[in-house]
């Protein structure tokens, strides 16, 4: 495969989806991932109901363009198979609990006489080691630990989680950054990334706003930016826009476009700083005028002008759309006379397209790397 990683070799010994989307996302950019599983195979090969060609969509979307071996890890025979893997590789990466890392031997201490320029990645929940190592931590849990659950949703109602695995993919994200970072320094040692720290540098602005002043973050209604107005969800005549107006002079455009003079002048309007003083007053106004219009049409009017603002668009929709479609977002690998359709990758570099192979089969690649 075509890729800055071409070349590189990386052992994944991870389960679900943190490690497995870290793994993956190496893969895209051309290194080969030889995916270690117990002989009972990753979870993530039996979530959810769908298959394509033999290929549950759950695993697939996470372990595209990997190889599979199986090692019972625990027996001397699994050890000396994971020895000679890491022989050939560049990078390892784990996902499991930090008290099976160590015992396993899946850390950089344990396996530098093997290479010593290994980099080995384990992707925790608190941390490699510390009093909170071996709590138990998933996705729901972090969320509502660094206080990104009391941060979404209505202020009249109870705390949301977000819709879709955020703390599992950043740490993925942060993982992969963390795994190439030290492969590129070239000496070898151990990365430790965990689902709290990933989720707690998130909150950058918000943190340090807090840290510096004292001001506790809340929830705000309709999705509220903290200190951007108007930077939120509005119900129009039909459906819902989002508008997001950063600086003075899109806020005059905006005034203009609704034919508002005297929002231009009021300085409760007319200031970013006036307008955050007086949040109420501004939103309740706008969304006034927004029931006006469908959304569609106030896109319609407010986009032309460089304003941003879109309407609600559901996953479906985004995927069959024409802006995925420019992107390269879906992808296509036939599979046993069958198509499986994948989210693409994110990131794309000048000259180079990665050729997308379908997930591995448990074990398929015993024979070749194994035996």
């Amino acid at each position: 495969m075509a890729g800055p990683l071409t070349g590189k070799t990386i052992i994944e010994v991870g389960h679900m989806l943190a490690g497995p989307y870290c793994g993956m996302l190496l893969s895209d950019l051309g290194a080969r991932v030889i995916k270690v599983e117990s002989p009972e195979g990753d979870i993530g090969r039996n979530i959810g109901p769908h298959h394509v060609g033999g290929h549950n969509t759950y695993f697939a979307s996470l372990n595209r363009g990997k190889e599979s071996v199986t090692l019972d890890l625990g027996s001397q025979e699994g050890k000396a198979g994971l020895a000679r893997l890491v022989g050939m590789a560049d990078g390892l990466l784990t996902n499991l609990r930090p008290s099976a890392i160590k015992k396993l031997g899946l850390t950089y201490d344990s396996l530098k006489e093997i290479k010593p320029r290994l980099a080995c990645l384990a992707l925790t929940g608190y941390g490699l080691d510390g009093p909170y190592a071996d709590s138990p931590a998933y996705d729901y849990v972090i969320q509502a630990m660094t206080g990104v659950m009391l941060l979404t949703g209505d202020p009249d109602g109870p705390p949301v989680k977000s819709g879709y695995s955020a703390v599992d993919n950043s740490a993925g994200i942060m993982g992969a950054l963390g795994l190439v970072a030290k492969m590129l320094e070239g000496q070898g040692g151990q990365v430790d990334v965990s689902m709290y720290d990933t989720m707690m540098s998130q909150m950058n602005y918000l943190g340090s706003s807090y840290l510096n002043s004292g001001e506790h973050p809340k929830r705000i209604k309709d999705g509220g930016h903290p200190f951007i107005v108007p930077a939120q969800l509005f119900r129009t005549k039909e459906g819902y826009v989002v508008l997001f107006i950063t600086h003075d002079k899109f806020w005059r455009v905006f005034a203009e476009s609704l034919g508002e003079p005297e929002w231009l002048s009021d300085p409760r309007f007319s200031t970013m700083s006036g307008r955050s003083a007086n949040r109420d007053i501004v939103v309740a106004q706008i969304s006034a005028r927004l029931l006006e219009k469908t959304a569609e049409e106030w896109v319609e009017q407010f986009a032309p002008l460089g304003l941003v603002v879109a309407s609600l668009c559901s996953l479906p929709d985004a995927l069959e759309g024409p802006l995925s479609a420019s992107r390269n977002m879906v992808i296509e690998i036939p599979v046993d006379g069958d198509t499986l359709r994948l989210i693409g990758s994110a990131i794309k570099i000048a000259g180079e397209a990665p050729s997308f192979r379908a997930p591995p089969a448990l074990g398929e690649h015993n024979a070749q790397l194994l035996e």
